[in-house]
């Protein structure tokens, strides 16, 4: 089965899906991004970088902030594999550097370390299992893009992947396993960290569930978060948290709540839909043991929607985005293609298909993304074969490449803007992993 606009028009698929559409049939199908250059949307063609580093449009610059192994303090380096990042204003003189001017910025920083790697060293206080590498770093950085201080403010925890801003001001990390050798703690868990480093506890937020979570993105209204997994065997699901409790925000996720799990009659694979503008009617099913003490969570249910790479995921425009970055029908996926964005819409209760890439085009392996404050599209951190990519998009969501690695075939991560939306910051996951600081005209989007 494959869900078309074919398929939709005749009605043959309508009754099982629930479809809905928006707009015109004429209108909205003509999204695919595997033939587009990128040339005529954005910023104009990329230009090759002199020092081989980093590629970008004319007008715009790059810094290079944090490189994996940079020494922090005696015996503390950079540790390696950077991954999701969000950023936080320095306000009221916090930050551990100059106090912070206005216009600087916190960074926090995960680090997709398990047991291997350059090792995440904190204080006792901050380290959840000294068996494991990953982390996270906060960055202090100025409004001109310059490093003022960076320090490891979360040890101890395993394959740190993605996550997501919080409304009031923290960075959930996610643990993108279930479990690795040596262990001596459960891994598999969401942590808070907090970017002024007056709450960050190496306590595990198990309301959230056990399971390979990869980002979060969370609702500022309701302060409901929608949680995805990269696994297989079978593949992972979209979850939906929803607290028991709003007061004291900052408290919501340690007082519990309920875990559901994403599920579209009739589509048990997202692969099968492949026309952008589709419309779904969501059904969200509980978890029956969100701990995942005997069974994984995803293991849980008969019947469920799933995808095999379920990636980042951001909060914008009254929705929650989220990434699936690629779909093999010879890994046992139901359909092929080389990306999907998605949107839920918690008013609707539908997701929607925003984008896809089909195999064999320009960009392909969608994984981090951001919403952009410019034109109302998105920014994605490729993780794809051969060249990797900055992925934009245009209000219309027509990509465009942002920028391209220069140095090696190492993934791009942790896309982000700065609060007041002047720096994007993005990183090389590895050889050697780096930070990197963005500006030009944002403004002078075409299309």
């Amino acid at each position: 089965m494959s869900v078309t606009r074919r398929g939709v028009v005749k009605g043959g698929a309508a009754g099982a899906l629930s479809i809905a559409l928006a707009g015109s049939l004429d209108g909205i199908f003509q999204t695919s991004a595997g033939a587009d250059t990128g040339e005529a949307y954005g910023y104009g063609p990329l230009i090759p970088d002199p020092k081989g580093v980093l590629d970008l449009p004319k007008g715009f610059s790059y810094k290079t902030l944090s490189v994996e192994g940079d020494p922090i303090s005696d015996g503390v380096v950079v540790p390696g594999h950077h991954d999701g990042t969000a950023t936080f204003p320095v306000q009221g003189g916090h930050g551990h550097g100059h106090g912070g001017k206005h216009g600087s910025s916190l960074l926090v920083r995960n680090h997709e370390q398990s047991n291997n790697g350059t090792r995440a060293v904190a204080p006792a206080a901050l380290t959840y299992d000294p068996a494991a590498n990953g982390g996270t770093t906060t960055l202090e950085v100025d409004r001109d893009g310059n490093l003022v201080s960076q320090y490891v403010s979360l040890a101890g925890t395993a394959t740190n992947c993605a996550g997501g801003r919080t409304p009031w001001g923290t960075w959930l990390t996610c643990e993108e396993t279930e479990g690795f050798t040596g262990q001596t703690k459960s891994h598999g868990w969401v942590f808070e960290v907090d970017p002024y480093g007056k709450k960050t506890k190496p306590v595990p937020l198990t309301a959230l569930g056990r399971f390979a979570h990869e980002a979060v993105a969370v609702d500022p209204h309701t302060l409901t978060a929608y949680l995805t997994e990269d696994a297989s065997k079978p593949f992972g699901l979209l979850y939906r948290f929803t607290p028991r409790a709003h007061r004291g925000a900052h408290h919501a996720y340690q007082e519990g709540g309920k875990l559901e799990a994403l599920n579209v009659q009739g589509v048990p694979d997202l692969s099968l839909v492949t026309e952008p503008g589709t419309r779904l009617r969501a059904q969200w099913l509980p978890v029956p043991d969100p701990s995942a003490a005997a069974t994984s969570t995803r293991k849980q249910f008969d019947t469920v929607t799933r995808s095999q790479k379920l990636e980042g995921a951001w909060w914008g425009h009254g929705k929650a985005y989220f990434v699936c970055s690629y779909s093999k029908k010879s890994d046992g996926a139901a359909g092929d293609h080389a990306g999907q964005v998605w949107t839920y819409d918690p008013r609707r209760n539908e997701i929607e298909l925003q984008l896809i890439f089909k195999p064999g085009g320009r960009f392909d392996g969608p994984d981090n993304i951001t919403v952009s404050p410019y034109g109302g599209g998105v920014i994605l951190a490729e993780d794809g074969d051969g060249e990797q990519y900055l992925i934009g998009t245009t209000r219309k969501n027509k990509p465009f490449a942002m920028a391209r690695n220069a140095l090696n075939d190492s993934e791009f991560t942790g896309v982000t803007f700065s609060p007041d939306g002047r720096i994007l910051f993005a990183n090389r996951q590895s050889d050697p992993g780096a930070t990197f600081a963005i500006t030009g005209p944002w403004h002078r989007l075409r299309g």
